[in-house]
């Protein structure tokens, strides 16, 4: 719009005239004031045509809502938080119905978010979906929810909310980003199984670069499984990837447990299915680390004996019988040659170690012994994954490793062998203990004393006695009530439970309120205590004693006093066993005498390794250590032996019973376990 003005040219609207400017007026054309403009005439005519000619510029018009709103997002952009926060609150509060107020809610969750403000973000997303309902923005803000509850540990919600979402959308992106939330919440509960399902679903939707965030999740999630929830999803997915972390889990895990077999077989599997999984490296590392266990002489067997020093006796008789293992074995069977190699530990444990040492050197399979210093051996074995068959009665011995067993009857066998027998075939109720004040005599006293009350009997007199004396009087009178002087209404009572009446007045008699004594100790004391006791009228019960009673020295001491007395044993030589006669038999025509226990038990322990070596599926050490674990009433001599899972002996023991002049077996029963 223009304007005129007397005496002036045009100019626009609102604007004042420049006197420094040149105008047009109709009062001032004369020629030859034309004649002086005439060039600057044709300058601005020039100019006019050219700017005619240009082309013009456009200037649109920016709504007040989208001015506030670009203000917002650039502030945004820049992380200046607050600031944006402020001009997107405000862009709301002015303009809620604009098309840009759905994103303005969700960049205000996104805010809050990066503050760690999460309950505010959570409002802010829940208010999309509230008042937005139709945008395209509103499954980014069910993401977000989900991923806040995450945050939140609400991990139901998560997956009860998840699931609904994945039912209703269709969009990849979502689909995967929901997939890994899952993956990540069963994780988190400590479900591997389903952690893994999910992962598996978003691997099968992604892109290379995504690959790279899920493959440490799975493999995470998958160490986490136990071997059911490993073989239920080899079953179910079809993704090679996913099994091939599945089948190397499998073969780690077994390596672990040092089932090498198991790990070769299915490392092996996996290379063959898929040789260029991205997990061949690691699977050829751990089959080489594998290879490298296998390598030592499968049929070679180390022994170790007290061969020397004051055991020098036990440590021969054991090699006779291991010598005698190795005879037959080789005889009867067609296998490979079993080699026996033979260390000497004396009594000495630093020298018991130096020999294991010694022995793996040699490559040895497995171990036999030792008798003395087992423990230190034992440990060495253990550290270096070596079976080792221990004939030892030391308490706890393979408590050190699983690699250790003990092929060796115990105290609290016996008792509990003893005890049952008792108890539940002869029908005895209370019992006395008379036992030697030293560790071998309290051991059993206190085995014997828990084994009666667990049995429901009763322990109603116990006494000890000193291991050096040989009068046992005042611990015998002790026991039946002899000992100390009865008050005289006592004796009244005591004088009329008498059965003789012709005895005097101030003789008292015995109370004898037991129907067994126990007395664990050797030929020799037992020999100079069971007279003793008949002296005192301590007759018409049952005598109990452990292996160590299995000796003709202690009939020929009691004769008469000891019939009938009930020992248990390992071995017993006379058995009506046709195994255990043979064995006698053979011994006896190779070393001219008559076996015993520690012979016998040797001569098993020999021929079961020698058994397990030769089987074909033993390739490996821990692979016998684990048939030995299983073992299973192995027909030895010593009767039917077998291994607890802590490698501890579960063997039958012989029941004696002392008839004349010789032990007749009673029986056998297994050890209650």
């Amino acid at each position: 719009m223009v304007q005129r003005t007397r005496g002036q040219g045009f100019f626009p609207l609102g604007f004042e005239r420049d006197p420094g400017m040149i105008y047009f007026s109709s009062e001032t054309s004369s020629e030859a004031s034309f004649m002086k403009l005439k060039p600057i005439i044709a300058v601005l005519i020039a100019v006019t045509l050219l700017w005619g000619c240009a082309p013009k510029i456009v200037y649109e018009k920016v709504s007040p809502d989208e001015h506030l709103f670009s203000k917002a997002e650039k502030m945004f952009q820049a992380k200046k938080y607050e600031r944006a926060l402020d001009k997107f609150n405000d862009f709301l509060a002015r303009f809620p119905y604009s098309p840009q107020a759905d994103a303005a809610v969700m960049n205000t969750g996104f805010i809050y978010t990066a503050l760690g403000e999460k309950t505010k973000a959570l409002n802010a997303y829940e208010r999309l979906l509230i008042e937005y309902p139709e945008s395209p923005l509103v499954p980014d803000a069910k993401i977000q929810i989900l991923l806040i509850y995450y945050d939140q540990g609400e991990f139901i919600k998560v997956i009860d909310q998840a699931t609904g979402f994945l039912a209703e959308t269709d969009s990849i992106a979502h689909i995967f980003k929901t997939y890994l939330l899952l993956g990540d919440t069963y994780l988190a509960v400590g479900i591997p199984t389903d952690a893994v399902g999910y992962y598996d679903k978003a691997l099968k939707i992604s892109e290379i670069p995504e690959k790279e965030t899920i493959i440490p999740k799975l493999k995470e999630a998958i160490r986490q499984l136990e071997s059911g929830g490993i073989e239920f999803l080899l079953s179910r997915t079809t993704d090679k990837i996913t099994t091939g972390y599945l089948m190397y889990q499998i073969g780690l895990n077994n390596a672990d447990e040092e089932k090498y077999e198991e790990a070769l077989n299915i490392l092996s599997e996996l290379i063959d299915k898929f040789p260029d999984h991205e997990i061949i490296k690691e699977v050829e590392n751990l089959l080489a680390e594998i290879k490298k266990k296998s390598v030592y002489s499968r049929y070679t067997i180390g022994c170790l004996l007290p061969l020397s020093g004051s055991y020098k006796t036990y440590g021969n008789r054991a090699l006779k019988g291991v010598e005698l293992a190795l005879n037959r074995f080789s005889a009867q069977n067609t296998h490979p040659s079993i080699k026996i190699v033979i260390k000497d530990t004396g009594s000495d444990p630093v020298r018991a170690v130096l020999a294991v040492m010694e022995l793996l050197n040699e490559n040895v399979a497995a171990i036999i012994g030792p008798i003395i210093t087992a423990e230190p051996a034992a440990m060495e074995a253990q550290k270096r994954g070596v079976p080792i068959l221990t004939l030892t009665q030391k308490g706890n011995i393979s408590k050190i490793g699983d690699y250790v067993f003990r092929n060796f009857f115990t105290p609290a066998m016996q008792v509990k062998t003893l005890v049952s027998f008792a108890v539940e075939e002869l029908g005895l109720k209370t019992f006395a203990i008379l036992y030697p004040e030293e560790n071998y005599g309290r051991t059993f006293m206190n085995l014997f004393w828990d084994e009666v009350i667990a049995y429901g009997g009763s322990v109603v007199g116990v006494e000890s006695y000193h291991s050096e004396h040989t009068d046992f009087a005042d611990p015998i009178k002790k026991l039946v009530g002899l000992y100390y002087e009865l008050p005289d209404d006592l004796k009244d009572v005591t004088t009329s439970l008498r059965s003789t009446p012709a005895l005097a007045k101030d003789s008292p008699t015995p109370i004898i309120d037991f129907d067994a004594i126990f007395i664990p100790d050797a030929p020799k004391k037992a020999g100079l205590i069971i007279p003793q006791l008949a002296f005192y009228d301590v007759d018409d019960i049952y005598l109990l004693g452990t292996n160590l009673w299995h000796s003709e020295s202690l009939i020929k001491m009691t004769r008469r006093y000891i019939q009938d007395a009930i020992l248990t044993d390992g071995f017993f030589a006379e058995s009506a066993s046709e195994h255990v006669a043979e064995f006698v038999r053979n011994f006896q025509e190779v070393f001219g005498q008559k076996p015993e226990f520690i012979e016998a038990v040797a001569y098993d322990s020999a021929m079961e390794l020698f058994k397990l070596v030769s089987r074909p599926d033993v390739r490996f050490r821990s692979t016998l250590k684990n048939k030995l674990k299983t073992l299973t009433d192995f027909q030895g001599v010593t009767a039917l032996t077998s291994f607890d899972s802590e490698g501890d002996i579960q063997k039958n023991l012989y029941l004696l019973q002392i008839k004349g002049d010789r032990f007749v077996e009673r029986g056998r029963l297994r050890e209650v376990p």
